[in-house]
């Protein structure tokens, strides 16, 4: 009979380097920041090939680190409660990063570019809404990633759609997944 042999390969090892190596995610985002800054023409003629690129590179990077982390995780020593602690804070970092991840690429291509802002607002607020930018950005991705939904800021480009999809995606799953784990991690400590 054949065995399947579990794969080993994971790239958080311990509890500790989990919160040392997530906020690291955000690194080739910050590069492209940098490098739209400095190229922007060139930016601008290969824009969709980069959003395409920064959506692939957060869902893998998103996936590569959370089976890991989940894995080390759930093979801890630590007393349940503790691990549950681990995991909640890994979420809520898991959050911010991805949160963080999105907003910078909706800053990078122009938030009023890729959405269309179809709530009223005072000639103030509005204002005040074009000349906070990357706080636009980090709202829109906030909304989109807890899957509020508000409807304020429609999407009004192909790529932007893409770029929703995918967050809104890995929004849903993960709260899934946390909610499994959890009930998981309950019904453990109900059996000790």
């Amino acid at each position: 009979m054949f065995r399947l042999k579990e794969i080993e390969k994971r790239y958080i090892y311990d509890t500790n380097s989990a919160y040392l190596i997530l906020p690291l995610i955000l690194v080739p985002i910050l590069v492209e920041l940098g490098f739209h800054m400095i190229y922007s023409g060139f930016f601008e003629l290969h824009k969709e090939f980069f959003l395409i690129i920064d959506i692939i590179y957060i869902v893998l990077a998103r996936f590569m680190l959370l089976d890991s982390a989940l894995y080390v995780f759930t093979h801890t020593k630590h007393a349940t409660t503790k691990a549950l602690k681990h995991i909640v804070l890994l979420y809520l970092e898991i959050t911010v990063v991805t949160i963080l991840f999105y907003a910078i690429v909706y800053y990078i291509f122009n938030p009023f570019s890729l959405f269309h802002l179809s709530a009223k607002l005072s000639p103030e607020n509005l204002k005040d809404v074009y000349e906070h930018k990357f706080i636009t950005s980090f709202y829109i991705s906030t909304v989109t990633f807890t899957t509020l939904g508000s409807g304020d800021w429609i999407p009004q480009t192909l790529y932007a759609m893409i770029a929703v999809s995918s967050e809104v995606i890995l929004g849903v799953i993960q709260g899934g997944v946390f909610v499994a784990i959890l009930i998981y991690g309950h019904q453990n400590r109900e059996e000790s």
